[in-house]
């Protein structure tokens, strides 16, 4: 018999991003008869890019980056979760956040979605090669002088590491309209990613997080990425020719793995859904940690609950990913959400690019930077 109602999701093309929300939809179905939900995946760059107004005007259910709250709060595009959800669902929720996850996805005294996914720069080792992981910037540079380093420079990721370095190093990239970064810090960190994309083969610079990972995993003489997203899935045994291991960065400042460049997935529910009920109770159940920890987790999934990080038999299916980078994650930095940043990243990614492959100086990098980030505020 068909389904009496059908949802539309829009989640990402990925392993990671598809199947754990596949299985749930299932399980979904099975404790709700009547109810289908149906998921479509577009590309990493899509995901990164596509304005959510456009995905809500077709989708019920979102995969979503939290750096679209901004966009999404002022747009009227998505409904926010707590008009329908559990009061005490949400605390719950809250509590039992990794890092900023949960207030990632806050904004003008609403809540757009919900975490699901917890990600942030980390570093990632192939151990059949490099036993430890680098603690200091400085065995970062020498595992790149042996040839062993890869790094994704494909925008935003190599945005993503300006930010990363420039919070490690205790003076963090501006969230407010005004200058993007001290001058003294900026150049500290321009420096620091051209001696190592100096170092690095120039294909680094069309590669994203998973085409990064997939070379990691198939080398047989790079043994380290310093800086790329969490992606559990790469840390399974058999998932790939080589299973990968993830650790918290290497400082490049003196205190510790701080300051990575948050990123992660949140569920969100389009405001133009004829369900808002259902599919803010499919959301929190998705977010919850029963949920996260198990069939989610199950499916190639990379929890966002705490509950789920916490979890030894989560963090046995993915050789300890969780535990071995949470404080990289609970220490991460919240990147600017406001309307007219995706603008901005885009525009800063390649000016950062640009710099550290030598097509600009500094100095009008770094004007360039703080020109484009005060104009992506709203007047």
């Amino acid at each position: 018999m068909a389904a009496d109602i059908v949802l539309k999701g829009m989640t990402w093309d990925d392993p990671r991003g598809y199947d754990p929300v596949a299985a749930a939809a299932a399980e979904f179905a099975r404790l709700h008869p009547g109810v289908r939900i149906e998921w479509d995946r577009r590309s990493l760059q899509g995901f990164e890019s596509t304005p959510v107004d456009e995905l809500a005007a077709t989708y019920d259910l979102m995969v979503i980056d939290h750096p679209h709250v901004g966009a999404v709060a002022g747009d009227g595009c998505l409904l926010p979760i707590d008009l329908h959800a559990d009061p005490e669902s949400l605390v719950r929720l809250e509590g039992e956040t990794v890092g900023k996850s949960f207030a990632s996805y806050r904004m003008a005294g609403r809540q757009w979605g919900l975490p699901i996914d917890v990600a942030t720069q980390v570093q990632a080792i192939q151990p059949d090669l490099q036993p430890t992981p680098a603690l200091r910037w400085d065995q970062v540079m020498d595992a790149a002088r042996d040839g062993a380093v890869l790094w994704p420079l494909r925008p935003p990721h190599v945005l993503m590491s300006f930010f990363t370095l420039a919070a490690n190093l205790g003076d963090p990239c501006a969230v407010t309209r005004g200058p993007l970064v001290g001058r003294r810090t900026g150049l500290a960190v321009l420096s620091a990613l051209q001696a190592l994309a100096e170092l690095v083969d120039p294909a680094c610079r069309k590669m994203d997080p998973i085409a990064a990972l997939n070379a990691l995993a198939e080398s047989p003489r790079h043994r380290i990425i310093p800086l790329t997203y969490l992606y559990a899935p790469y840390a399974r045994e058999g998932y790939r020719t080589h299973r990968i291991a993830f650790h918290d960065i290497a400082a490049i400042g003196t205190g510790g793995p701080i300051g990575s460049a948050l990123g992660g997935t949140g569920i969100a529910v389009s405001a133009r859904t004829a369900q808002p009920e259902i599919c803010t109770r499919f959301a929190v159940w998705l977010a919850s940690a029963e949920m996260q920890r198990g069939l989610f987790a199950s499916h190639n999934g990379q929890p966002g609950n705490a509950r789920a990080w916490g979890d030894p038999a989560v963090n046995a299916m993915v050789g300890n990913a969780y535990a071995n980078t949470r404080l990289t994650h609970e220490a991460a930095w919240l990147r600017p959400r406001h309307k007219g940043y995706m603008g901005f990243q885009e525009a800063g990614s390649q000016i950062v690019l640009d710099a550290i492959t030598g097509r600009t100086s500094y100095a009008a990098a770094l004007d360039a930077l703080d020109l484009r980030f005060i104009e992506s505020f709203p007047e």
